[in-house]
């Protein structure tokens, strides 16, 4: 068992001791990772730590009365946000630590809305698309909600009409994502928003992916179907923008169509040190993140996201031409922004071999289930520089794995 030292080590030792530890990393530097690092722009990860490292003592349980410059900057934030994500006027929302944290107070929050609003509902259950996050399926499991899962569509979609049978007088939320992780389409958001008015139910739309990217895609000339809190009948939104909003971690938003809502998401309770409140989940909360997230915003602007989504989109145009050109592969069509999913197409192909090949090559490879086994890619603006390695070592990578008979099991690990 490891033990605490019986004395203090300086800095040049613990720094040899932690650059020894990320050697078995893997490189994300140099643009190997499709997950949980979105940005390795130099400048950019400068202005990250140079703004949470001048908070990085604060605390965000204080920001009403300890640290307002905090408030200042979680109010900024908010309002950047609403007004890339069709806020309007009495639109509201929450800085959070993540999107698990903005999923879980999205379904938190309707479900304290339902109380009130829908006194008869004893046994409170949602119906989501087999897609959704499973983020979101750890809240409900956290929150004793049911959740009824449906089986998406021939396109991976939402399938309404079947979400539509799936409701009942005991329904309080209706779940879609912009775009789901998965296969990476976008669930249809608008009708289910017109099924939840007609049903009297919340609809929260999970845009953890695609939050900070779609606004731009769109103004590329993307076709981006409406997911925001514009369309009548969407109450809820989370983003992520430690993803494609390039800030440090952990920082997402949930926001919220009308901000009056924010009285079912709070906490307050009264004790002997006074009232406790809190719109999150976290109490204590890093001030660093808070700073980093308001920083990159301001520091990218309207058109440094524009340039990145530019490149984002043309790496994943790149990248799907260049996989579909290698014989043996399919690939999920349509693809909405910036999710790629591609297996084997054709039986003596494993593409779990493939999967292994690639890591052996250095690439950490994510892997999917359903619809069916392959790898996934979620693109970030430093692939573009790697993206002629990357489909080279995949094009090797399918040649050794069909040249052999062995079979890989599937990956079971996370991500």
């Amino acid at each position: 068992m490891y033990s605490l030292p019986k004395q203090g080590h300086g800095w040049p030792w613990i720094e040899s001791k932690l650059n020894a530890f990320r050697e078995g990393d893997i490189r994300w530097q140099e643009g190997r990772l499709p997950y949980f690092v979105w940005c390795t722009d130099e400048a950019i990860l400068d202005i990250q730590s140079r703004a949470y490292h001048l908070y990085h003592v604060e605390n965000g349980l204080g920001s009403k009365r300890a640290f307002p410059s905090l408030d200042r900057m979680e109010t900024d934030i908010i309002g950047m946000c609403l007004s890339l994500l069709g806020g309007g006027p009495g639109s509201d929302g929450t800085l959070t630590s993540g999107g698990t944290e903005s999923n879980f107070l999205a379904l938190k929050t309707a479900r304290s809305w339902a109380r009130v609003h829908r006194p008869h509902v004893t046994r409170p259950n949602i119906v989501a698309p087999s897609s959704i996050h499973a983020s979101a399926v750890k809240a409900a499991e956290y929150l004793n909600l049911e959740l009824r899962k449906i089986p998406f569509d021939d396109e991976f979609r939402s399938d309404v009409a079947a979400m539509a049978a799936a409701i009942d007088d005991q329904t309080i939320l209706l779940f879609g994502s912009a775009p789901q992780f998965p296969t990476g389409v976008f669930d249809r958001i608008g009708e289910l928003a017109a099924l939840a008015q007609k049903m009297d139910l919340w609809l929260h739309v999970d845009a953890c992916v695609g939050g900070m990217l779609s606004p731009f895609a769109r103004r590329l000339g993307h076709h981006i179907p409406d997911f925001e809190l514009s369309v009548p009948g969407v109450r809820s939104l989370s983003a992520d923008l430690h993803k494609y909003g390039y800030a440090g971690k952990g920082a997402s938003v949930l926001l919220l169509a009308d901000g009056a809502d924010l009285e079912h998401q709070r906490f307050s309770y009264e004790w002997g040190s006074g009232t406790y409140t809190t719109d999150t989940f976290l109490g204590t909360r890093p001030g660093g993140a808070v700073a980093a997230a308001w920083a990159v915003m301001h520091y990218l602007g309207e058109a440094g996201y524009l340039e990145r989504a530019k490149m984002v989109l043309d790496t994943v145009s790149a990248l799907a031409s260049g996989i579909d050109a290698i014989p043996g592969l399919r690939r999920v069509k349509p693809h909405d922004l910036c999710i790629l999913l591609y297996g084997s197409a054709e039986p003596r192909l494993d593409i779990n071999v493939v999967a292994e090949e690639m890591g052996q090559k250095g690439w950490y490879v994510g892997r999917t289930r359903e619809p069916f086994e392959g790898i996934q890619l979620a693109i970030n603006p430093e692939h573009q520089r790697v993206m002629p390695q990357y489909l080279s070592d995949l094009a090797a990578s399918v040649e050794q794995a069909r040249s052999t008979r062995r079979t890989a099991e599937f990956d079971k690990s996370t991500y």
